[in-house]
């Protein structure tokens, strides 16, 4: 993982207003890397406080929170409805809704 790559990332997920989200792997493929949403992740594991980062604003591909239920989920999960996100039945959030930028638009 280059440090550009990391700098990209991090300047990436500080850019996501509240309200919105990206996925991991759109992240990466913003930063420079499509195939980099495992090293968003540990990015985003290692960066977030101290770069305090608003790490809850980054979801899967499926518009699910990918922190297990004791391990995060529930904290993010509050984070993102106090910014107005509404959570469907199955625990995903409409991506067409609150994807950032919207349409995917770069």
């Amino acid at each position: 993982m280059t440090e550009i790559f990391t700098t990209r990332v991090r300047d990436i997920i500080s850019s996501i207003p509240p309200g919105r989200v990206m996925t991991y792997g759109l992240v990466a493929s913003r930063a420079g890397n499509r195939s980099g949403a495992r090293q968003v992740a540990r990015i985003l594991h290692s960066s977030s406080e101290k770069y305090d980062l608003p790490w809850h604003r980054v979801m899967n591909r499926d518009g699910k929170i990918s922190l297990p239920r004791g391990g995060g989920y529930e904290q993010q999960k509050e984070l993102l409805e106090q910014e107005g996100i509404v959570f469907g039945g199955n625990g995903c959030i409409d991506l067409e809704e609150y994807l950032w930028p919207a349409n995917n638009c770069f």
